[in-house]
């Protein structure tokens, strides 16, 4: 059963990720991975845990005018709706585990081998395809219903890389993107009777909402989320090459 060191991870990732702007979900699912903890007790505990921390996110991220609602909307058109679908699938244990760390997996590469590109001053936004925000935004938001994290995570680097916005803006974008999507899974789960807390589930919500007042505060005002991209990133890699290199034993 999750002990003290559950919730110094929950913290800790609380912390770190809404400094970026994210939700988190990738790095709670793998706290809980580690303590045999049921994979609906998990997803559901993490997409909780998501709309509480994405949304003290993005609120200090849009207080600070990083919000731009042209690098949201667009995704939600074909987000929220998928995000319900895959919030209705019931998936083993075994293809939500392979899922997951297939997710994450990819994530840790992400963030440690391809960083975010610094913001050029003489930089000017590129307009967003309306074709490419709706099929992306239904890719992400399928992905994240499925396996419980916001999508967040995959929108950022989505709209840095493709010249959309800054990381800031991007940032602002992720946090209202997750939690929104975040709902969407959860009531999804909740209409197909997949939603499931725990005993712990709660201690854990209220954990992870300290960590998201002080890591989101710090991220909006003081921090850069590429150099806290990178260090979720290593952490990442040692986690999750830690699981395949047991899965392949």
């Amino acid at each position: 059963m999750p002990n003290s060191l559950l919730y110094a991870l929950v913290f800790l990732v609380a912390v770190l990720y809404s400094s970026a702007g994210f939700g988190g979900a990738s790095g709670y699912l793998l706290s809980m991975s580690f303590f045999g903890i049921p994979a609906n007790v998990m997803s559901s505990t993490a997409l909780v845990l998501n709309i509480l921390v994405s949304t003290v996110s993005f609120l200090s991220y849009f207080r600070a005018g990083h919000f731009r609602s042209k690098l949201l909307i667009p995704f939600l058109l074909t987000s929220i709706p998928a995000a319900f679908l895959g919030g209705t699938f019931k998936l083993t244990e075994q293809t939500y585990f392979n899922l997951l760390y297939a997710v994450l997996t990819y994530l840790a590469l992400r963030m440690t081998f391809f960083p975010v590109l610094s913001d050029k001053s003489d930089w000017t936004p590129r307009p967003v395809p309306l074709w490419a925000a709706l099929t992306s935004g239904a890719l992400i938001g399928l992905l994240s219903g499925m396996i419980g994290i916001g999508g967040g995570i995959f929108l950022s680097p989505l709209i840095i890389l493709a010249g959309w916005g800054t990381s800031k803006q991007a940032a602002a974008s992720a946090g209202a993107f997750i939690a929104i999507n975040s709902v969407s899974g959860l009531i999804g789960r909740i209409t197909n009777g997949t939603f499931s807390l725990g005993e712990f589930g709660f201690p854990l919500l209220l954990v992870g909402l300290i960590g998201a007042l002080i890591g989101s505060q710090l991220g909006a005002v003081r921090f850069s989320g590429a150099n806290v991209r990178r260090a979720l990133g290593i952490i990442l890699v040692i986690a999750v090459g830690t699981y395949w290199v047991n899965f392949v034993q």
